[in-house]
């Protein structure tokens, strides 16, 4: 089925090779992008929650402003709108990027962005659900606000929001694919080009979609090592599920 992926295509490469030149953009988008989400949205989700007006009504608004707008809208007002509404020196600057950059660096900015507001509301939860005496507790240690959200507030968030962040490492895996749409010749873009250059579809996008179910495999299992290494003594959500569906110890079971 996927013997087409062997074969050499017009530039002399194989198209397994095309595949995989496309997984290492997907990589690099995805990375990346992730970086720059986990930051904003920490910031942004702890902002969230701030004791200044401002401070927390400016962050709702970047929240609702990015994570209501489709992904692929911001796409194309990075690609195409910022150009033309910043300094036409900065637009011109932008506009000869060269390739692949003028496309990849739109995408990542978009990517990271969008992605940063779903994260921070995820941080907002994760501080909400934090006893508020800490707070108190901090100030009466005489910690500063910055200092009560670096030192206790925020390691305490993270750790509890790890399994639903998981879901978000595995979301920007899949709207990297919407980066094609600019030009980015990332993994579902190659299967495409393969797909036309060869008529096999199924082979083509039935290699990336394998690829990316174990790209999301990897991510799973990666988080799952992360929640149980940093997983708060007394809370460990998994680890009591697997109790449960596992059942008692059998030397608590009564005797018939």
């Amino acid at each position: 089925m996927f013997d087409v992926l062997w074969q050499r295509a017009a530039d002399g490469r194989l198209y397994a090779e095309w595949l995989l030149s496309g997984l290492g953009w997907t990589l690099a988008l995805a990375i990346l992008g992730w970086a720059i989400a986990f930051v904003v949205g920490v910031m942004v989700g702890a902002a969230r929650t701030s004791r200044s007006r401002p401070i927390a009504v400016l962050a709702r608004l970047y929240v609702e402003l990015f994570r209501n707008i489709p992904v692929l809208v911001q796409m194309f007002l990075w690609y195409f709108v910022l150009p033309e509404v910043v300094p036409a020196a900065i637009g011109d600057w932008i506009k000869q990027m060269p390739p692949p950059w003028g496309s990849f660096c739109p995408a990542l900015v978009c990517l990271g962005l969008y992605t940063a507001a779903r994260i921070a509301e995820q941080v907002k939860a994760g501080i909400e659900s934090l006893p508020p005496g800490q707070r108190e507790a901090s100030a009466a240690l005489g910690l500063r606000p910055a200092q009560t959200y670096r030192r206790v507030i925020l390691p305490q968030a993270l750790r509890l929001i790890v399994p639903s962040l998981t879901s978000e490492v595995m979301a920007i895996y899949k709207n990297t694919s919407v980066a094609l749409t600019i030009g980015v010749l990332d993994l579902t873009s190659e299967a495409r080009q393969v797909s036309d250059a060869t008529f096999q579809t199924f082979a083509a996008f039935g290699a990336a979609t394998l690829i990316y179910g174990v790209l999301a495999l990897v991510a799973y299992q990666a988080m799952s090592i992360i929640d149980d290494r940093f997983c708060i003594p007394g809370q460990e959500v998994k680890r009591m599920r697997r109790r449960l569906l596992l059942g008692p110890p059998r030397s608590r079971i009564a005797a018939p």
